[in-house]
């Protein structure tokens, strides 16, 4: 267990650094020092978005029952995972504070702020984000391991593919900060990878998840009819009173009535 922790532990802030470092000496880019902490930040949250839903599809794929199943990536990957969140707290702080540096530059004639009120401004601002991390860590972590004694592996397959999202949020974010597109495309490209990003991420992911559920949950819609063909939409749902209540208004009680048979002469 320590032995995964403490490779999670040099794992997300190592490829941080190696990320940072490459981009800036990187020719063609110009990335000055934020620019390259910010597009780092978020490219070691693409890649572990893009291990963690990857680990999710093989472990949901996996169990056939979905509360007794046991999956070894399930415990593994959640200790390796639990240091990428209190790193991403320290990364989300750089990226702000290398934001606030040159926001203060611009506005303050180059006076920095100091570094106890961008802290506090920094809580304040990402106060939801940070208050997730670190319930991910104090609650969800040890409720994870622990306190499931390795019961609803599946379940914890599907919360991982739900960070499929991720990357195509970062991507656009990061398109915009290196300028790799002209300034009048930014908006498309943007759109195309943020908002669009339900359709490339979201998608599938309720593809991945919708045939597990289908095989392996009990139908919720046996004690309902099936609607037939020429029914109006209320009738298709069973909104209207059956014939012979009390709801039923004379007009319907008139043609629910069958129709009369032919007299003998």
């Amino acid at each position: 267990m320590l032995s995964i922790l403490a490779a999670g532990s040099i794992f997300f802030p190592g490829l941080f650094l190696l990320s940072k470092r490459g981009l800036k000496r990187t020719p063609g880019l110009g990335l000055s020092e934020g620019d390259a902490t910010i597009v780092s930040a978020r490219l070691v949250s693409s890649i572990q978005a893009i291990m963690a839903s990857s680990a999710g599809y093989i472990i949901a794929s996996s169990c056939e029952d979905i509360i007794e199943d046991q999956h070894w990536l399930t415990s593994t990957y959640i200790l390796f995972a639990v240091p990428y969140f209190a790193y991403d707290i320290y990364a989300m702080f750089l990226c702000y504070w290398h934001k606030l540096q040159v926001k203060g530059h611009e506005e303050e004639g180059g006076r920095p702020k100091p570094m106890g009120s961008a802290v506090a401004s920094y809580l304040r601002r990402e106060f939801l984000m940070v208050l997730h991390h670190v319930v991910m860590v104090t609650i969800c972590f040890p409720v994870s391991v622990f306190w499931r004694q390795g019961k609803g592996d599946y379940f914890q397959g599907v919360m991982f593919m739900a960070e499929l999202s991720t990357p195509s949020v970062c991507l656009g974010k990061i398109l915009i900060q290196v300028c790799l597109h002209p300034p009048l495309h930014s908006a498309l490209w943007g759109s195309l990878a943020v908002q669009r990003g339900g359709l490339l991420s979201h998608g599938p992911t309720g593809l991945l998840v919708h045939p597990h559920l289908q095989g392996r949950l009990p139908p919720l819609h046996r004690g309902l009819a099936l609607p037939t063909p020429g029914c109006t939409q209320q009738a298709r749902w069973g909104l209207l009173p059956r014939p012979g209540s009390p709801f039923t208004s004379p007009s319907q009680r008139l043609q629910s009535r069958p129709p009369p048979g032919r007299q003998r002469d």
